[in-house]
């Protein structure tokens, strides 16, 4: 039996991914005509079917499921020990909403570049999730539950919410016992519906307002520049109230716990640069461990 060419591996591949040949066609800059041509010929000389064609996409063979866990498995290696043959600093990207990218990581970039001035480090601020095959992602943070399909992951820490004001509007307000003496305030909510969740009827009942962003960036700026309290993700202020820029609105009342987490999630295999891959896991888990202190 002759050896199917790369291209031809690079298509199946592809196209076993995403299990639609325009979407596969889409991630390798070709057509779908060349993409399923391709395929095509893959299984003509193997003399074997590799896909079902469906109505609405592709589904493959049980023969061609085996056969496409083991062509990825190699592609990646091939991938990554080219890679690892370009010159230059190392590179890691990392993808994470834009208010974790923001508030968090790049007030702490100067850090990881004092201890690793070797390598560098690129941000993608998305809330779309990342495909690590056709995004040139390397590692990925995300606000979810287990299991990640396909993935390595590091729980870093519960998203655990917190009450924050400027200074200047903490002294403007009286002392907040339970959630219904909130109706004075001003309330700035993400796009995570904080406010509203912890409120839940006590909002209608008492005509509180709530001031909406859609990033918990914004309602943390607008927070900073004394417009009210916000209610977000305590690892998104731990620097500010440090500073003494946010303080903490003290409630009798418990706030309601999220079943959530923040996760660092990375395929198997780094498709790169694996030492630095690895020395940028480390740094990120001692940085939330240092801004939750029991973040584990």
């Amino acid at each position: 039996m002759s050896k199917p060419s790369l291209n031809k591996l690079r298509a199946f591949d592809a196209a076993g991914e995403h299990l639609n040949f325009r979407l596969a066609a889409e991630a390798l800059n070709l057509t779908q005509g060349a993409v399923a041509q391709q395929v095509r010929a893959l299984e003509e000389e193997l003399d074997l079917p590799l896909f079902d064609r469906l109505p609405r996409g592709l589904r493959l063979t049980h023969a061609g499921a085996h056969y496409h866990a083991a062509v990825a498995q190699a592609l990646e290696i091939i991938d990554r020990a080219t890679e690892n043959l370009k010159p230059g600093v190392p590179r890691i990207t990392i993808s994470l909403p834009p208010s974790l990218a923001s508030k968090w990581l790049v007030p702490r970039l100067p850090r990881f570049q004092d201890l690793h001035p070797d390598i560098e480090i690129a941000t993608v601020a998305t809330e779309r999730l990342a495909n690590f095959k056709t995004d040139d992602i390397d590692l990925a943070i995300r606000i979810g539950t287990p299991p990640f399909k396909s993935l390595q992951h590091r729980q870093l820490s519960a998203m655990r919410l917190c009450a924050v004001c400027s200074p200047r509007y903490g002294a403007t307000i009286d002392p907040i016992e339970n959630l219904s003496d909130l109706k004075n305030a001003r309330l700035l909510q993400d796009g995570h519906n904080t406010w509203e969740t912890a409120l839940g009827e006590n909002r209608i009942a008492n005509g509180i307002r709530i001031l909406k962003f859609n990033h918990s960036g914004l309602a943390i700026d607008a927070a900073l520049d004394g417009q009210g309290i916000a209610l977000v993700p305590e690892v998104l202020v731990t620097e500010e109230i440090g500073r003494k820029r946010l303080v903490v609105v003290p409630m009798t009342q418990a706030l309601p716990a999220s079943d959530k987490s923040y996760h660092l999630v990375f395929p198997q295999v780094a498709q790169r640069h694996a030492p630095a891959r690895q020395a940028v896991i480390d740094w990120i888990v001692n940085q939330f461990q240092d801004s939750v202190p029991d973040a584990q």
